[in-house]
């Protein structure tokens, strides 16, 4: 169960903050194969004020709107794996939220299932180990 945070340029309508979630959504299950259900992405604006980038860095020419894509998930995918979910990301929030491919910042933070709890306070390695998991 990936878990997103997804930052907006402030004044984003929350139409274009669901496209964008959706985006995001759509890429991970088509890359990663996550299943649709693990919906889990929490988004927040920024003012201008609060976010300095640098509009140019590695030659891409960024605007004001960047959206930063932030992705905690399960240790495991392959490079090309992540490869293709950061292109899948990028291309869907073009087509869906119109948003530039040069605007979207996305890393990954990996960990383990002893590193979760996804509810009722129960470690997410004792459920994993009860289905004969990992």
């Amino acid at each position: 169960m990936p878990f997103i945070r997804t930052a907006v340029k402030a004044g984003t309508s929350a139409d274009l903050k669901k496209k964008i979630v959706m985006g995001i959504h759509q890429a991970l299950i088509d890359a990663i194969g996550m299943p649709a259900d693990e919906l889990f992405n929490m988004v927040s604006d920024y003012a201008e004020a609060d976010y300095f980038y640098d509009r140019n860095f590695n030659g891409i020419a960024r605007s004001d709107a960047a959206v930063v894509v932030e992705i905690t998930l399960r240790r495991g995918r392959s490079d090309a794996m992540k490869r293709d979910l950061y292109a899948r990301i990028a291309a869907n929030l073009q087509r869906d939220a119109g948003v530039s491919p040069k605007d979207v910042f996305i890393f990954c933070h990996e960990n383990d299932y002893s590193d979760w709890s996804v509810g009722n306070g129960v470690f997410a390695m004792a459920l994993q180990q009860q289905r004969g998991g990992d």
